[in-house]
């Protein structure tokens, strides 16, 4: 019989993890394993870390919820599981365990070996390419991460911006760009909805003579009209992040993408429900030719790795996802990923470490 218990961590950030909503300086996550009864030492693993005050499933009754459902699921004593039956064990209300649940499923369908798909990234062959993620703090932090992801090698810059003084982000910003021209490096930002609706195409007017990529949810999610006349008179593509958080029903997400059309749409797993979810997302702005790319939620190396072979799966090739975010935890889970060069590398000889604790 299929089985699952729970384990559990507190991560601990290396620094204060900043957005325009606060910083975060620890992250508890959760871990399901899935087995059979009649070989217990094989396990799938999936990872359920609702994020504070982002995901729609981060409340107090998350860990009741949670232990809840694996007291059901062993009650059932179900002989043989598909990834696409956890939409139907869980609600769209809680996007962080459905994500969890198909992780773990396509974990032990492929031998508990941290195998979902069979990918040239999975089998250690090729690395995703990812940006190098630049978070808020004062000038200083900020110029110093900036020069070692130019060092390293990053070919992609993503930037948290709207925490200082705008003129100081532009300062920024110039900086970048007299080291390196958008023929060498790639630059994005994210807002994280900090602009009022009002200075919004204003300050992209500025922002957009660093011949940007892409800006990540100008505006605060919820104000679809707002979002349409920023999309469609802004002079730097829009993408949409936070606004896809509790879509869950197919008419939602079509009539947000034809009422706002962005330029792109982020996809985070944990955050939208899950692998067949983001798949969905990606499956309906490709049909009206919305670009999109996949984005880790501040997952522990479990999750993150589950995002990243999802990427190497079904992403375009070349183009770099959202992936930088293993090395934020001083206690994270041991995990045989790597970045070099500007992209995320797996080895699927390496070691894992076992989550408890």
């Amino acid at each position: 019989m299929l089985q699952l218990r729970l384990s559990r961590r507190v991560l601990h950030f290396n620094f204060p993890a900043r957005t325009s909503r606060g910083a975060l300086t620890e992250h508890v996550v959760h871990y399901v394993h899935l087995y059979d009864s009649e070989n217990p030492q094989v396990e799938g693993l999936g990872e359920a870390a609702p994020l504070a005050g982002l995901s729609p499933d981060y409340r107090p009754d998350f860990e009741a919820t949670l232990e809840g459902f694996v007291r059901e699921f062993n009650r059932r004593q179900l002989r043989e599981l598909l990834p696409q039956e956890a939409t139907e064990l869980v609600g769209p209300e809680w996007p962080a365990l459905r994500f969890a649940l198909e992780t773990a499923i396509l974990d032990l369908q492929h031998g508990g070996r941290h195998l979902l798909y069979d990918t040239a990234f999975s089998r250690g062959e090729a690395g995703v390419p990812i940006n190098g993620l630049i978070w808020m703090g004062d000038a200083a932090f900020m110029r110093g991460q900036i020069e070692k992801k130019l060092t390293e090698g990053y070919t992609c810059l993503k930037l948290k911006i709207g925490s200082l003084d705008f003129a100081t982000e532009l300062d920024l910003l110039r900086e970048i760009r007299m080291v390196a021209g958008p023929e060498r490096l790639t630059l994005r930002v994210d807002a994280n909805g900090a602009f009022a609706p009002a200075e919004a195409l204003p300050k992209l007017e500025q922002l957009a003579r660093f011949e940007l990529h892409s800006i990540e949810q100008p505006i605060r999610a919820g104000q679809w009209a707002a979002m349409r006349e920023v999309c469609r008179h802004s002079p730097v593509p829009v993408a949409l992040d936070e606004e896809l958080i509790g879509l869950t029903e197919a008419h939602q997400q079509e009539a947000l993408l034809a009422q706002t059309c962005p330029a792109y749409l982020i996809l985070k797993p944990t955050l939208v429900g899950g692998l067949q979810a983001s798949q969905a997302w990606a499956t309906l702005a490709q049909a009206q030719g919305i670009g999109w790319w996949l984005t880790s939620a501040l997952e522990s190396n479990v999750g993150l790795n589950a995002v990243s072979q999802l990427a190497s799966w079904c992403a375009q090739p070349g183009f770099p996802q959202g992936l930088g975010t293993g090395q934020l935890y001083h206690n994270n889970v041991a995990a045989p990923l790597r970045i070099q060069d500007g992209q995320l590398h797996y080895n699927p000889r390496g070691e894992w470490e076992a989550p408890e604790g």
